[in-house]
């Protein structure tokens, strides 16, 4: 015992040996002085706790078996005054016995209204501090959890009890460290919380308010969005902040008041979208303009003329900035806001003002000789910036060109590495068995695939030649087929495999619902997918050669050929099947010369393709029996499909000139007679021209490559047909002239 000193030798030799609980009782106050000294280190502090033994400490505390002569409030105050000293030891702050005392920590804290505590409110405090120092400690947190302390500490404050500010700081350090998973599945004690904090946010005109702008800023971060935004409207929160922003952010106010009010905006444009600036019925552009020039202006002052390091400083304002540009122009692109010319042009200045500077940070990182041995946290801030540049690319198609080629390599290496660590974390979370915790050492960069972000700013890349001749040359159409692959993965999704024991079992319960984390991921990969399309289309009709000669452009055919049989028909997959079958439409004619009749898989692929041609028009689900309409299911994906569906027809004309074999599917399915069919009922004078051109340019093609279309054609009505919408091309090849 070297490490400790005599006075604290003896008052652990007295401990160890009383006989009696008042004997113990009355070495401790002793021990509350010794604590206190300079003298008393780690070594000191262990020893004297476990001489006092955390039995005889939870006694005092829960006030059970001690002597009746003095209030219990008065064993409290001993037992928390000593623990509260040990408190600052991490060893003791984590030690089992100190977490199994939580429940009694809590217990006082939640009474603090009782009488027993008004005169004594230094109980509640020492309470407190037990709480805080456990809370700095993973086991800790872990510990608070499982007891439920998110509720308690929620409740806490909606009471508002004596020193609520304490219970809000644990609570937002638990949420912070667990994020959605700390609120589990009911929605009421967030919204509660957030209801009151919000409250106080916009009545409180001290500086005080900032500290709540932070605090709301972390709850509404880490709450579980799936639970927390389908309820939110019937809540106040969100009217609560609107109110309290919009007062700040249109009073003169300095950097420590912008800053905290920016973050919190960033956050809850995040959570609830755009829409939800537009809360002002007289004036409903008003915030959204207001936050957007200010988050512009924000992010020029950061960047401007300074070096990744100083921009690096300020992370997190210029990231929340960034979510509020991403966001708003992501909206704007929707075409739902009616914006002036004037506002136009104004949002357009302070967007490309932002961007400059964006775009002159980056081009400095990518020319940086040490740019690959940068940390994580600020490559992920480098993948920001990046971020928030590929949503106003894919908007705004004509500014600062020559900088951004000259970024591509640059930001294709960083997207191609955030994409495969990102799916990396995915695979891992699939083979994961179920209450296995998650490796944590994935890295950061996993947590968004910045590939997928940048697919819709590509698909108009690409239509740029010297941004695709980049491309090309970079081969990153290897890395988009990859992506291909992982998102079809996630679409087709397989439900595990049934467990040996229980196959051949009836089932009693009906399928499970499909979680809706996996339902969400299954609708961004399907986008992913249509944009990898398109991506894939632009490249097929703008690099002919390329394509024609490429063994990938030959493998992803084959992709196609597989699996667009297998995909669902389900209204949701509509779109997607569109895009596979119109794209390999595209390659089946750069690649005629590799494809074999004997391909089994072609047959399927032409069988899906054409029921996505078929399908799209008809005459039954017209009011009137003599028009011709677009059919129910495509009607509502119309303005997406629409073009895909004549440059499908068209495609397949052409298909049918270089593989004149493919015709035999259309008159063997009953297509062809089907269309001839379909169109004798149609009205004369009605038929849409462009529809009639695509169905008339397809018979004629079809008729070219094999005579036997002509009998179907003609027992279909094709006479009728022709004469009723001059459709003298195809009446020459059919009867003449």
């Amino acid at each position: 015992m070297g490490d400790i000193s005599e006075p604290i030798q003896k008052c652990i030799l007295i401990l160890k040996s009383a006989k009696t609980d008042t004997e113990k009782f009355a070495a401790l106050f002793m021990v509350t002085k010794l604590v206190k000294s300079k003298d008393c280190n780690s070594t000191a502090k262990k020893a004297l706790f476990e001489a006092i033994g955390f039995k005889f400490l939870k006694k005092l505390l829960t006030g059970t078996n001690v002597q009746d002569d003095c209030p219990p409030s008065v064993y409290k105050s001993v037992a928390l005054s000593i623990l509260t000293n040990f408190c600052n030891e991490p060893e003791l702050s984590s030690h089992p016995e100190m977490l199994a005392n939580i429940p009694v920590f809590l217990d006082i804290v939640q009474t603090s209204d009782n009488e027993d505590y008004d005169d004594n409110l230094i109980i509640i405090s020492e309470a407190y501090t037990c709480l805080q120092c456990i809370a700095e400690h993973e086991a800790g947190q872990k510990a608070l959890i499982e007891v439920g302390a998110i509720t308690k500490m929620s409740e806490i404050y909606s009471h508002q009890s004596f020193q609520t500010d304490e219970a809000l700081n644990i609570l937002v350090k638990l949420v912070s460290r667990y994020g959605p998973a700390a609120w589990g599945n009911d929605p009421k004690p967030f919204h509660s919380l957030v209801n009151k904090i919000a409250l106080d946010f916009a009545t409180d005109q001290s500086e005080r308010k900032f500290e709540l702008a932070t605090i709301l800023s972390a709850l509404l971060y880490s709450c579980n969005k799936s639970t927390v935004v389908p309820g939110f409207a019937d809540e106040t929160w969100h009217l609560s902040i609107y109110k309290a922003l919009y007062d700040i952010l249109t009073s003169k106010i300095g950097k420590n008041q912008r800053d905290p009010a920016l973050k919190l905006a960033a956050n809850i444009i995040d959570l609830l979208g755009v829409e939800w600036t537009f809360n002002d019925e007289e004036n409903p552009k008003k915030f959204f303009l207001l936050l957007l020039q200010l988050c512009a202006i924000e992010v020029r002052m950061q960047l401007e003329d300074r070096s990744f390091k100083q921009a690096f400083a300020n992370a997190e304002l210029v990231t929340a900035c960034f979510i509020v540009l991403e966001s708003s122009i992501n909206y704007m692109g929707t075409d739902q806001l009616d914006l002036e010319q004037k506002e136009k042009q104004s949002v357009y200045t302070s967007l490309k003002g932002a961007f400059n500077a964006v775009v002159s940070i980056l081009t400095k990182v990518s020319n940086d000789k040490n740019k690959d041995k940068l940390p994580d946290a600020e490559k992920v801030f480098i993948c920001a910036m990046v971020r928030v540049l590929v949503a106003w690319i894919a908007q705004e198609t004509t500014a600062m060109r020559e900088q951004i080629y000259a970024l591509l390599p640059y930001i294709f290496t960083l997207a191609n590495d955030s994409f495969h660590a990102h799916r990396s974390r995915k695979m891992a979370e699939k083979t994961k068995t179920e209450g296995e915790p998650m490796d944590m050492d994935i890295s950061l960069l996993g947590q968004i695939d910045l590939l997928r972000l940048m697919l819709p700013a590509l698909c108009h890349l690409v239509v740029e030649d010297k941004a695709r001749d980049i491309v090309l040359n970079l081969k990153e159409e290897d890395i988009l087929y990859e992506a291909m692959n992982f998102h079809w993965s996630i679409v087709h999704y397989k439900k595990p495999p049934i467990p040996k024991s229980e196959r051949g079992k009836a089932r009693t319960q009906p399928e499970p619902e499909l979680d809706p984390k996996v339902l969400e991921d299954m609708k961004d990969s399907r986008a992913a997918m249509v944009s990898l399309c398109n991506i894939f289309m632009n490249l097929t009709v703008l690099a002919p050669k390329v394509v024609e000669n490429s063994m990938l452009f030959n493998t992803l055919l084959k992709f196609i050929f597989n699996n667009l049989p297998e995909l669902k028909n389900i209204p949701d997959n509509l779109v997607l099947h569109g895009h596979l079958a119109v794209l390999g439409l595209l390659l089946l004619k750069q690649q005629a010369s590799k494809v074999k009749k004997n391909d089994f898989s072609i047959c399927r692929y032409i069988q899906s393709t054409i029921r996505f041609l078929w399908d799209a028009y008809n005459v039954d689900e017209s009011n009137d029996p003599n028009e011709l309409v677009v059919s129910m299911t495509y009607k509502e994906h119309w303005n997406e499909i629409a073009d895909l569906w004549f440059l499908g027809m068209q495609t397949l004309s052409g298909v049918l000139q270089t593989i004149p074999w493919i015709s035999e599917f259309a008159i063997e399915s009953g297509w062809a007679q089907g269309i001839a069919e379909m169109l004798v009922k149609v009205k004369v004078g009605t038929l849409p021209p462009n529809v009639k051109s695509a169905f008339e340019d397809f018979l004629c093609r079809l008729v070219d490559s094999n005579e036997g279309a002509i009998p179907v054609l003609k027992k279909g009505g094709a006479l009728k047909m022709c004469r009723n919408h001059r459709l003298m091309d195809l009446g020459k090849k059919l009867f003449g002239d």
